[in-house]
């Protein structure tokens, strides 16, 4: 496990890789904060759209 944490630390780092890492991890983090933030509404949209779909006989 050890090992596998150095090589991350180390590709974040020194690779061209590790940037596109660090850019995936914050993007991942910013939809989890952006989810936590808007949760009712996203919830409440998603009931909406599936009452529509089922009414409408999808």
């Amino acid at each position: 496990m050890k090992d596998f944490i150095n090589s991350v630390y180390l590709k974040a780092r020194y690779g061209r890789e590790g940037m596109e890492l660090v850019q995936v991890a914050i993007l991942i983090a910013i939809a989890v904060v952006v989810g936590l933030i808007f949760n009712k509404q996203i919830v409440s949209f998603v009931n909406g759209v599936f009452k529509d779909l089922f009414r409408a006989g999808f």
